[in-house]
């Protein structure tokens, strides 16, 4: 079995989240691709939604993807995890082949501070996603051209539906008004 594992906050998921998993699964010569959302980025002291709801949110942008299962490990730890303590563990219930894991091209620059990042390169093959703005060495990595200029950040300050998928569109307005999502 070849598998790309996708981590990330999606805090809040969007529109290019969504377009690096479809050009994910038409480039990658995969049987399955896990998106894994975290209970806290460790290069981060917070969150905006709770790892809950992002994973509900996940679960519902993704449903109609049969290669693409959402999984709860990170969340379900409560704690800060490691990408490391991650691929280990999908490791011991798949036993792929091949393993791809898919970082934004604005992680690049921090990848050298990642936990046990020399085991992890010898473990799976990093696939830099490309983003607006950003300039990385990136010859050494398989790449995904994406492009989309859109970040959380931005849309954590400035909702704008048009950046949200629109299975989640109703969600993230309740969300905003302190509603819970169904």
């Amino acid at each position: 079995m070849r598998i790309a594992i996708f981590g990330g906050s999606f805090d809040p998921v969007h529109i290019a989240h969504k377009t690096i998993v479809e050009v994910a699964l038409k480039k990658l010569d995969i049987d399955k691709l896990i998106v894994v959302p975290t209970y806290l980025n460790p290069f981060k002291s917070s969150f905006y939604l709770e790892p809950k709801i992002r994973f509900e949110l996940l679960k519902k942008v993704f449903a109609d993807f049969t290669k693409v299962e959402i999984c709860d490990y990170e969340i379900k730890r409560d704690k800060v995890s490691y990408t490391y303590d991650t691929v280990n563990y999908i490791k011991s219930l798949y036993k792929p082949s091949k393993i791809y894991f898919i970082i934004g091209e604005d992680n690049v620059r921090n990848l050298h501070k990642w936990y046990k990042i020399e085991e992890l390169k010898r473990e799976l093959e990093f696939v830099v996603v490309t983003r607006v703005g950003f300039n990385q060495n990136i010859e050494d990595f398989k790449i995904l051209d994406i492009n989309i200029d859109i970040s959380s950040t931005n849309l954590r300050e400035q909702i704008d539906l048009n950046f949200v998928p629109e299975v989640i569109q109703e969600d993230i307005l309740n969300l905003q008004k302190g509603r819970k999502i169904e």
